[in-house]
């Protein structure tokens, strides 16, 4: 396997809190554990590889609830002598007591059957043959239950990112052990998390397409996708990116691999993705549900909120809260003492504070207390990224919230009415010289980057294809706590285009350095940390399933949702927004001319368009008073 395909595995699995391919010198796990290696039996005959950490004072006087996560990351490390660092999603967890089980999922390493990327869940299961993960979830729950001796007929599930999608699908298996589930950072549907914003492919994943996009031959405990990987002639992501050109140049690497094509095949929301989209088929929710997220998870934001919003409306008997933190995509899972994202820092032991007080209290009271909904956790546990506190509601979004409107004026200024004169302003957008996202070169050739959801966007706002409004210096703290509806009135040139709102706090000029930044070179002074950001494609404006060209030149309205926040703009401090059409390499590139199918537009598709913003776009957001 080459070496670059090792480091990508290896993120991947620390990005999931699965840090079973390291050994830890404390041996508190092999001490206190009994490891049993079994293969359950799925309805259909596939056949599941699980391992199962029993605590070794176990017995029928003292029972212990099961913690289980199902990965496609491989739950090394195999054989029943071999033990990992952790077990469960924390150190705290792995020493309350519980049984703990592993199992690799359908087509991954020593499990049969056949790779599916988010396999649809079916609304119906009338043969044997009618699996999905939410049967898979309930065969094995059933078998563990009956065959793991000295459990108490509890079980929960955890898992986060991919493990946080089969954790949700697990949900719909209704099997009455199932007591708590908490679906971390999960995956809610592929064409609008992770490979897509909106359908706008990010084209930073490119580089991962090897672990998802290639069967297995047989069961294994040895990652099998090596050699499959793009051959890079650079480590600077956005010119390598830059000069492999239009999308249907990765063929030269992928043209064999499935989930390549499968992308390049379905570029609008059609059967293909819609299959995929978890959020739809939550009815009644029968476990305590807990979906955990970060406000700064490059990966799955979308996820635990869009879940969250499916189930309280499908379910508003259902159990079911929400936790958001100050993170990066799984970083409350393990501890860095000063906890910072980019140079941003929250505070210490964040990460501590969540695995103690909310998640081991949440798994301890549904598997192990009375079960009922007094779990003496809120609706929902959110961290205000500007107060840089933990704040409790009794509901998402707070229903106190006031819209407000904030205009983007063609002077540059935000008001919070809409301007009394027609105005407007422009920018040409060239994509053969794409603004890029961040300013750190080293991180564009890995998975997805961290930092750029809360870097400095000064490098951004001083190119001419940024366009930049900014309030007044605020007088009083503003907190905006809920969604965010971009609502832009535009015309261009092109006939196609992608419109990126970006909602910015701006620092004071006098604000201090703090003692743990990461980048020496950075000043907090007149920093512009980025909040919230989303990327719309403009030929997705009035439907995901049917693009429509731009008439050139013509007014037109692109709505789109921004993911939600809890951010308090202090004293002293401006709200900015800025809007541009490029973000590279980040999001792939839009051609700027309509095609059919935008994966398989040629080099000489893209074209350059001068874009203009109307003054009365605005940003509807939503105010705690």
């Amino acid at each position: 396997m080459r070496k670059k395909t090792h480091i990508l595995l290896l993120s991947l699995l620390l990005i999931c809190c699965n840090t079973f391919a390291q050994r830890m010198a404390d041996p508190y796990a092999k001490d206190h554990f009994t490891k049993k290696d079994v293969y359950i039996t799925m309805r259909d005959g596939t056949k599941l590889f699980t391992s199962i950490y029993t605590p070794k004072d176990a017995s029928a006087k003292n029972k212990y609830p099961m913690l289980m996560q199902r990965t496609c990351y491989s739950i090394a490390p195999y054989g029943e002598d071999k033990y990992p660092a952790r077990l469960g999603p924390s150190e705290t967890m792995m020493k309350e007591g519980y049984i703990f089980v592993y199992q690799d999922v359908r087509g991954r390493y020593k499990s049969e059957g056949t790779w599916t990327n988010m396999t649809p869940e079916l609304d119906q299961h009338k043969t044997k043959k009618d699996v999905d993960e939410g049967t898979d979830t309930y065969d094995t729950i059933d078998w563990l239950v009956k065959n793991v001796t000295d459990n108490n007929g509890r079980v929960g599930q955890y898992g986060t990112s991919y493990p946080g999608f089969y954790t949700a699908a697990g949900i719909l298996s209704n099997h009455p052990a199932l007591k708590a589930s908490s679906p971390q950072a999960p995956i809610s549907d592929f064409f609008f998390d992770d490979f897509h914003h909106n359908g706008s492919f990010l084209e930073s994943y490119i580089f991962t397409y090897p672990v998802f996009g290639v069967q297995k031959t047989d069961t294994t405990s040895k990652a099998w996708y090596g050699g499959h990987d793009i051959k890079k002639t650079s480590t600077d992501g956005y010119q390598f990116l830059l000069d492999v050109g239009a999308l249907p140049n990765f063929n030269q690497w992928y043209k064999d691999n499935f989930f390549w094509q499968e992308t390049m095949n379905h570029p609008n929301y059609d059967e293909f993705w819609q299959k995929r989209s978890l959020p739809k088929h939550f009815g009644k929710v029968k476990p305590a549900v807990m979906l955990v997220g970060g406000w700064y998870d490059a990966e799955d934001l979308t996820g635990p909120l869009a879940i969250h919003r499916a189930i309280e409306k499908s379910d508003p008997n259902a159990y079911n809260t929400i936790v958001m933190g100050p993170f990066g995509h799984g970083r409350w899972g393990r501890e860095t003492g000063h906890t910072l994202h980019s140079n941003v820092y929250f505070g210490d032991s964040i990460a501590t504070f969540y695995q103690k007080n909310i998640e081991a209290k949440f798994f301890n009271h549904f598997l192990k207390g009375s079960g009922d909904k007094n779990s003496g956790l809120p609706n929902a546990y959110m961290y205000d990224t500007g107060k840089k506190k933990w704040e409790t509601y009794d509901k998402w979004p707070a229903p106190a919230a006031v819209h407000e409107k904030l205009y983007l004026g063609n002077d540059g200024k935000i008001t919070f009415s809409q301007p009394s004169a027609t105005g407007s302003v422009s920018f040409i957008s060239d994509p053969m010289k794409p603004v890029p996202y961040t300013e750190d070169n080293t991180t564009t050739e890995g998975f997805t980057p961290h930092n750029y959801m809360s870097e400095d966007q000064r490098f951004a706002g001083r190119r001419p294809d940024v366009l930049v409004f900014q309030t007044d210096t605020l007088t009083s703290d503003i907190t905006l706590g809920g969604e965010l509806m971009s609502h832009l009135k535009v015309a261009i040139t092109g006939t196609d285009a992608d419109f990126i709102v970006k909602l910015i706090d701006v620092y004071p000029g006098n604000e201090p350095n703090h003692p743990y930044m990461p980048n020496k070179n950075i000043l907090l002074a007149n920093y512009q940390q980025m909040v919230r950001s989303e990327i719309m494609p403009g030929r997705f404006r009035n439907s995901f399933e049917k693009p429509e060209a731009f008439v050139p030149n013509q007014k037109t309205d692109v709505n789109f949702r921004l993911q939600d926040v809890l951010h308090t703009f202090k004293k002293g401090h401006r709200i900015m927004i800025q809007v541009q059409s490029t973000a590279f390499p980040l999001f792939a590139r839009n051609p700027q001319k309509f095609v059919p199918n935008p994966y398989k537009a040629e080099q000489s598709d893209y074209i350059t368009s001068t874009h203009t913003v109307f003054n009365d776009s605005f940003l509807d957001v939503e105010v705690l008073k």
